[in-house]
């Protein structure tokens, strides 16, 4: 990586005590650093193995870590790898949205392709005019396929939901959009806003079935949804904002035909723990993948 990448502009970036690594602190789908879902990203990792950059994720604790290790700065083309706490994920969608941002600020605006274990994700990037800058993700196509019975009933136990709760007309799915979700559609706000589950319970289930995260969703209209997403797997009990997850939502819209023309979807997320986030989801019917936008901004004073 060159020093244009890695200079900074904007932003803290305060080096890692045992590497010298720097590492940068974004929160994703917010114009708020009090906001959104934190992420960290480094984009220098280089001369990092998977120990350290495991080593450095946990370190900074956040859901995810974004990790550059190598690239063409000139082609804006970079290799990226994505660690939470506790394992490698294949992709993710706030620190993707975290380190577009980052590179845009360094950069200047416009394209970026990113090179993923879960396949290319070209990013848009551009500024407003007061300089904030919004990042757009392309996700790799998505696919959404109803969810068994003994997935739904494990899901639910450790969940401590009932059949009951969930919303009738939108069916439990598993959707993916570079990672596997479980998407299951609460009936009502107020289920939504109660979420107390078991964190061991749940974390096994969704390593049995090799789930992400649980796309948890309640639907103010059909522009609107609002969702929280826990992540035991990733040692974290709940994301504020979780970008793979709405990637892989609008595949699940489109597998049950509620997106019959192009259309952009609102989700709210984050709001019940206190971390407000607005992600946007654009779906077409005959474009199996979904772009999600979001800004980004710098977290201060975070070491």
């Amino acid at each position: 990586m060159t020093s244009d990448v890695t200079g900074t502009s904007r932003g803290e970036h305060l080096p890692d005590p045992l590497t010298g690594t720097e590492i940068l602190r974004y929160s994703a789908f917010t114009g708020d650093p009090a906001g959104g879902n934190p992420a960290g990203v480094v984009l220098d990792a280089s001369g990092l193995d998977d120990a350290a950059m495991l080593g450095i994720a946990a370190e900074v604790g956040y859901s995810e870590t974004a990790f550059v290790t190598g690239g063409d700065p000139a082609a804006r083309r970079f290799r990226v790898r994505y660690f939470s706490p506790l394992a490698e994920v294949a992709f993710c969608g706030h620190a993707t949205v975290a380190l577009a941002v980052a590179l845009a600020e360094r950069l200047g605006p416009g394209e970026i392709v990113l090179d993923t274990l879960a396949g290319e994700i070209p990013v848009s990037t551009a500024a407003d005019g007061a300089g904030a800058v919004r990042a757009t993700l392309t996700s790799v196509p998505t696919r959404s396929r109803p969810a068994l019975a003994t997935e739904l009933h494990d899901a639910l136990t450790a969940l401590r939901w009932k059949p009951d709760d969930l919303d009738p007309v939108l069916p439990p799915h598993v959707a993916f959009g570079g990672n596997d979700h479980l998407v299951l559609a609460a009936a009502s706000r107020a289920r939504l806003a109660d979420v107390d589950y078991d964190f061991d319970g749940l974390a096994e289930v969704m390593r049995r079935y090799g789930w992400t995260t649980v796309d948890l969703v309640w639907r103010e209209s059909p522009e609107r949804f609002h969702a929280r997403n826990p992540f035991p797997v990733g040692g974290v009990v709940e994301d504020p904002a979780t970008g793979a997850a709405a990637a892989a939502f609008g595949g699940y819209l489109r597998a049950l035909g509620l997106v019959t023309a192009p259309a952009t979807i609102a989700i709210r997320q984050g709001e019940d723990m206190g971390r407000p986030s607005d992600l946007l989801i654009d779906v077409t019917p005959q474009d199996p993948r979904t772009r999600v936008s979001g800004q980004a901004v710098p977290i201060p004073g975070q070491g």
